[in-house]
């Protein structure tokens, strides 16, 4: 095997390797930090490595393995956080200057169910400050600077998780941890051409994560596969009583099994008509080409609808106002001017002006979604359709007035907190990844694992990487 190869390996190769004791947790862990220390700089994919941290996680894996005591897939295996999860004496900056020096004292919930497993930490992934909160113009908005797409260099990896995004892509980390409040997981998924798991809202726990607006946000992984985001989301997923807002215990936690039958439950998938008002060439052609393995593998495809209505409004005004209160102190001390990005300086004024009725007006309007998207799913276990209507957008790209284009599954799927999971589906004429997102009904995350996997079975994109070295 290439050199190169054995930083794409699925997590079950890697796993099978180290369980079998062909691999060496320490060997694999150093591998992937010099190549994180050599390449890393050039995407601006980390806020920081953690080289202590990982040797010693690792050392005592390879312990723990050799006298027989293997705790499962992600042992020994490692990965990078989102640096808007807290890892105890560890800077967690948020992407943000004012906090640049930020530093808690515990671990978040998802560090603690990855330590638990065996998984490894080599670092904190780079992201857009305070995830895109007070709102960004330009992809330089992080204390990293712009993230770098490893399929070309030139184009961004996507907000808010872009360091999660390049890390997996550039065959960094074996996975990473990203997070999303209305796309951070899907778009960096899609641009880089790796597959990214959004989960139920409330399945994961986001105790010792940042928030930004906590009646959306949710944390996820980023990976090779949809069966690796499987892995991954089996090991954090789970009712947490430091975070109130987890689903219950008997409805948080999710078991996978690699024998699970794909056979075992059909799936009714429904070909969204109305997700984008535009689709670039490039995306068009490739997503033409997915449908036909969908309705090929899929029990039955027929056409869906996304129900009309105000509903990026209610988000945006949602966000808004959770992301002022989120960060009032910042707001009202001026730290905001600390920000990199200009109109994110100035968006926290902005949103305070949202008053309790225009918020309230959002929530009535979230609910009778809701009960719209309940009813839509009565017919279909997912929806599909194109992850983004574009390939990555040039770094320099003016995101504010060059990139905004209707959005109404993105809102839709976030506001109802929505399982969703983009696998990558093809490329564009300039070798730029192309995503296919499974939406599922809420609680249903094995609908979309169980379809991204089926559409896995039956193609290779996502056996695709770039080269970098």
């Amino acid at each position: 095997m290439p050199a190169e190869e054995i930083f794409y390996l699925p997590l079950s190769e890697l796993a099978q390797r180290i369980e079998t004791k062909k691999l060496s947790p320490v060997e694999l862990t150093e591998m992937y930090l010099e190549r994180s220390l050599k390449l890393g700089p050039r995407f601006n994919a980390y806020a920081r490595l953690t080289p202590e941290i990982a040797l010693e996680q690792a050392k005592a894996a390879e312990k723990e393995i050799h006298h027989g005591h293997y705790r499962g897939p992600l042992h020994g295996i490692p990965y990078a956080a989102k640096d808007l999860l807290a890892v105890k004496d560890v800077p967690t900056t948020w992407g943000a200057k004012p906090y640049a020096d930020q530093v808690f004292h515990y671990d978040a919930t998802v560090i603690e169910h990855l330590n638990r497993v065996g998984a490894i930490l080599i670092g904190k992934a780079a992201m857009i400050e305070l995830a895109g909160g007070m709102g960004y113009r330009f992809a330089s908005a992080s204390l990293e600077g712009a993230a770098r797409n490893p399929w070309d260099t030139k184009c961004w990896t996507c907000g808010s998780s872009s360091g999660s995004g390049a890390i997996v892509a550039a065959g960094l980390a074996a996975f990473a941890i990203g997070s999303e409040t209305w796309g951070s997981i899907l778009c960096p998924s899609a641009f880089c051409g790796v597959s990214g798991l959004r989960p139920t809202y409330g399945r994961v726990s986001r105790y010792g994560a940042m928030a930004l607006a906590p009646s959306m946000d949710k944390i996820g992984p980023l990976a090779r596969s949809a069966e690796d985001c499987a892995r991954v989301f089996a090991a954090i997923a789970g009712h947490d009583p430091k975070d109130r807002s987890t689903v219950p215990i008997d409805k948080g936690a999710f078991t996978y099994s690699p024998s699970l039958d794909l056979r075992a439950r059909p799936l009714r998938a429904g070909w969204l008509t109305n997700a984008w008002k535009k689709l670039d060439s490039g995306v068009a052609k490739a997503l033409l080409a997915a449908e036909k393995v969908v309705r090929k593998y899929f029990a039955s495809v027929k056409p869906a609808t996304l129900p009309d209505g105000p509903f990026e409004d209610a988000g945006n005004v949602i966000i808004a106002a959770e992301c002022a209160a989120s960060f009032e102190t910042l707001i009202r001390s001026g730290g905001v001017r600390e920000l990199t990005d200009p109109l994110g300086q100035i968006a926290g004024y902005v949103n305070e002006q949202y008053s309790a009725a225009d918020y309230l007006r959002a929530l009535s309007v979230r609910e009778m979604l809701q009960k719209k998207i309940e009813g839509l799913f009565d017919s279909f276990d997912v929806l599909v359709t194109a992850t983004q209507p574009i390939p990555a957008s040039p770094l320099e790209t003016n995101l504010e007035t060059d990139l905004a284009f209707p959005d109404p599954l993105g809102a839709i799927g976030n506001l109802c907190g929505l399982p969703a999971l983009s696998v990558p589906c093809g490329f564009t004429e300039n070798n730029l990844p192309v995503g296919l997102q499974f939406v599922g009904r809420a609680g249903d995350d094995f609908a979309v694992i169980q379809a991204a996997r089926t559409f896995q079975l039956h193609t290779d994109w996502h056996r695709k990487h770039p080269r970098v070295a």
